[in-house]
């Protein structure tokens, strides 16, 4: 029952500045907003959230680990490029609950990234901390295939063809409306860029 009353907490806090953030932009939405929109005080925040750029990248964290469970659950038949795709397509919405990957938060992430230089700092480094990590784990998983260099360049190619492919579908904000087309243009996009690898 507290696991509940925590994800409930942790949700109404990121509806409460994804609606903020869209309605009065980044600057516009101070914690103190947030939290008296989620009905929680400002020191409740922090136990869920470092910061505000934080709330952008809830999930981040998922994505890692379905790398790095893919990479240990490998079969003997499994080619790295593989794994990420496996991956990419294991992490998406449980539940039926909205992927935020091709939901209305990947498109406010994806405008702010573009203009807040907070939330792209922070876009970027959990992006290369996620590059360096599953790197990492692959060289290690594949040590006749893969040397760090190469590793290092695979993961980059996957990360840049997802980062890619978001930035171009969600340009068009009627593609919100049909997130399984979008998901599935993602996957085919990120196919296309780990051809050579697979």
């Amino acid at each position: 029952m507290r696991d509940r009353k925590r994800d409930r907490t942790r949700r109404a806090i990121l509806d409460a500045a994804v609606d903020l953030f869209e309605r009065h932009g980044y600057h516009g939405a101070t914690i103190a907003d947030i939290a008296a929109a989620a009905e929680i005080g400002t020191r409740t925040f922090f136990s869920y959230f470092a910061s505000k750029e934080e709330l952008l990248f809830p999930d981040g964290d998922d994505r890692v680990r379905a790398a790095l469970a893919a990479i240990e659950a490998r079969t003997p038949d499994d080619r790295p490029a593989d794994l990420l795709l496996r991956a990419l397509h294991e992490v998406g919405a449980p539940d039926g609950e909205p992927d935020d990957l091709v939901d209305r938060v990947a498109a406010l992430r994806l405008r702010l990234i573009m203009s807040v230089p907070e939330v792209r700092g922070r876009g970027l480094q959990l992006q290369l901390d996620a590059q360096r990590e599953i790197a990492i784990h692959l060289c290690q998983a594949f040590p006749d295939d893969l040397d760090s260099v190469s590793a290092g360049a695979l993961v980059g190619a996957f990360i840049g063809a997802v980062t890619g492919a978001l930035q171009v579908l969600l340009d068009d904000p009627a593609a919100l409306e049909k997130p399984d087309l979008l998901r599935q243009k993602l996957w085919q996009a990120t196919e296309v860029a780990l051809r050579p690898w697979r």
